[in-house]
């Protein structure tokens, strides 16, 4: 999987790479992450690829001229088919779907914004989706673009130790993952639940499915709206709930 990230910020940018399943990705050569700074295409003694708005107001705005030619030459490099994506807060909300897409797509390039926004004719002409993390607004995109590329190399062929991890991850199958334990059995007065111990690999599959469904009725039910749930869910979610309620009456 390439990316081509156009920053203001590309030493930033490059960091991704140098720590964790990143870092891992691209020693195998699974990733490659090329971050383009934005103001080799200015076109100007200052390198300035912002000016201030037309109609007034506050901030700056990022010129189309740059970032046309920015993407140009990263379509050059990775290929004219690549997607061009723009971080936005107005953008769609990026979630494990996107991840999914994304790696499975050789190559794909990126732009951080900066500023105040940027011109309208370049994102119409230009960019074939916008994307955002959330409602919240970043000094730019250059942090979430890193996260993005973390959550499509995790699910990189080869990339994980275990590649079941990916497919167990929250959200890979619409729905929080279970709760989770180690060493040692007790700590500070808690213990391990039983059924994690008992070598009972049905049973202990059962707990951390209804575990799993009741962890997003509990934190996120608003994707269980999006679940076709079997019988057998609502079985495991009804006693989940049964034995919650019974251990925190008070909830």
């Amino acid at each position: 999987m390439r990316v081509e990230v156009l920053t203001l910020f590309p030493e930033l940018v490059e960091q991704i790479t140098k720590v964790g399943i990143p870092r891992i990705a691209a020693e195998q050569g699974s990733l490659q992450v090329v971050a383009r700074q934005l103001r080799d295409f200015s076109g100007n003694k200052l390198r300035r690829v912002d000016e201030r708005p037309f109609g007034g107001g506050p901030g700056m705005v990022m010129q189309p001229e740059p970032l046309a030619l920015a993407v140009a030459a990263a379509k050059a490099a990775c290929g004219a088919d690549a997607p061009v994506l723009m971080m936005s807060p107005q953008g769609e909300r990026f979630d494990q779907k996107w991840a999914q897409r994304l790696a499975e797509t050789p190559s794909w390039i990126v732009i951080c914004g900066r500023y105040e926004g940027v011109d309208e004719r370049f994102l119409a002409s230009e960019v074939d989706a916008e994307l955002s993390l959330g409602d919240f607004v970043l000094s730019g995109g250059e942090l979430a673009v890193m996260a993005i590329i973390d959550a499509a190399t995790r699910l990189l062929p080869g990339v994980l130790g275990d590649a079941a991890s990916a497919i167990e991850d929250s959200f890979s199958v619409g729905r929080l993952d279970h709760p989770h334990y180690t060493r040692p059995v007790n700590w500070r007065g808690k213990s391990v639940p039983d059924v994690l111990l008992s070598g009972d690999h049905k049973a202990i599959n059962e707990w951390r499915l209804a575990n799993a469904l009741g962890q997003t009725w509990l934190k996120r039910p608003d994707l269980l709206a999006g679940l076709e749930l079997k019988a057998a869910h609502h079985m495991l979610l009804r006693e989940y709930l049964n034995e919650y309620a019974s251990q925190w009456p008070d909830k």
